[in-house]
C-alpha cells in the first residue's frame, strides 16, 4: 500500500506525521518526495547509504553543423535556445528537456548530453528503508528525482511505502500522489490552515484519491480546519494535540513513536486505519 502525506504548506506538520507513521509499522519504506527542501532523513538518520545521480537529456550543438536556420528557435515554447551572431546559443537553466529542438534540426546539428539535476539516497534506519531525493540548487522542476524515487524497483515492490511529499498543489505534488492507494491531508487549526487544507483537498479529489485528514496542534476551543471537514463530509482520522514536548522532540529531530508511548499509541491506530480498507478514511 502506498500512503502520501499532504498539506497545503511547509511547517503544518506533514513530516512529523509521515516520519512517525513509517517509524511505527513492523516494516516500511519512506520516500521524501519533499525535494527541494527534504528532512525526513534528520529524524531517521539513516545508515548503509547509497547514492545515485539523477539525470535528464539537455540539447548541445555542433556549431559546424549549424546552418542558423532557427528550426529549433522557433520551437522551443521556453526560449532556451537563440540564434546570435551566427551562433545557436543554449541556455541550459531554463531547457525542460522536452528533446523537441534535437528532433527538429534538419541538419543534425543539435545532439543531446546527460545534465545532473539532483541526487537520490537511500539508506536504512531501523525497521524503516528511507528513500530521499535532494535537488541541486537552480533546478526548474523536481519531477525527474521525484520519478527516479518512486519508479525504483525496491520502493515499488515495498509492502508499505509512506510518501512524504512535497507542500502545496504544484506538478511535484501531482507526480507525487499520481499512483498512490491514499492521500493523508494534514491540517492546522486556523483560517489560514483552512485555505490550505482547501487547497490539497481539491487536488486529491481531481486525482480521485481516497483520502482523510489529520488535524495537528488541536488546542480546546473552535478549530476551524475541523468545522471546514465536517462541512464538506470528510473523516477526520487523527488529532494531534499542541503539545510542547511534542514540538521540542520534533524540533530536535527526534522520532516521537520511539521515545513516547502516548504517541506510539496514536500513530498506530492511525496506521490500522489506513491499512485497513473497511476503515479508511471518507473520499
Amino acid at each position: 500500500m502506498k500512503i502520501a502525506v499532504l498539506s497545503g504548506k511547509g511547517g503544518t506538520g506533514k513530516t512529523l506525521v509521515a516520519v512517525n507513521l513509517a517509524a511505527v509499522a513492523e516494516a516500511a519504506t519512506y520516500v521524501d518526495c519533499d525535494v527541494e527542501e527534504p528532512n525526513g532523513h534528520l529524524f531517521f538518520k539513516p545508515e548503509d547509504i547509497s547514492a545515485e545521480d539523477v539525470t535528464v537529456k539537455i540539447p548541445v550543438v555542433d556549431q559546424s553543423l549549424c546552418t542558423g536556420c532557427r528550426d529549433c528557435v522557433e520551437f522551443c515554447r521556453f526560449n532556451a535556445l537563440a540564434y546570435i551572431r551566427r551562433k545557436l546559443i543554449i541556455f541550459e537553466e531554463i531547457c525542460h528537456s522536452c528533446g523537441g529542438c534535437s528532433l527538429i534540426c534538419p541538419e543534425s546539428a543539435v545532439t543531446e548530453k546527460d545534465k545532473a539535476v539532483g541526487v537520490i539516497r537511500r539508506g536504512q534506519s531501523g525497521n524503516v528503508r528511507v528513500h530521499s531525493g535532494i535537488m541541486n540548487i537552480g533546478e526548474e522542476s523536481g519531477i525527474p528525482l521525484i520519478h527516479g524515487l518512486l519508479e525504483n524497483e525496491e520502493v515499488k515492490a515495498a509492502p508499505l511505502v509512506i510518501i512524504d511529499a512535497p507542500p502545496g498543489s504544484s506538478c511535484n505534488v501531482m507526480e507525487s500522489i499520481r499512483d498512490v492507494d491514499y492521500c493523508l491531508l494534514v491540517a492546522e487549526p486556523t483560517l489560514f490552515g483552512v485555505h490550505n487544507l482547501d487547497m490539497v483537498h481539491e487536488l486529491v479529489r481531481v486525482f480521485e484519491k481516497p483520502f482523510g485528514v489529520v488535524l495537528n496542534k488541536c488546542l480546546e476551543g473552535e478549530n476551524p480546519a475541523e468545522d471546514y471537514c465536517v462541512e464538506k463530509g470528510i473523516e477526520i482520522l487523527a488529532r494531534i494535540p499542541f503539545d510542547h514536548d511534542l514540538g521540542k522532540l520534533n524540533s530536535e529531530a527526534r522520532i516521537v513513536v520511539r521515545e513516547s508511548a502516548i504517541y506510539r499509541e496514536l500513530f498506530a491506530e492511525l496506521l490500522g486505519r489506513l491499512v485497513r480498507p473497511a476503515e479508511g478514511g471518507a473520499a
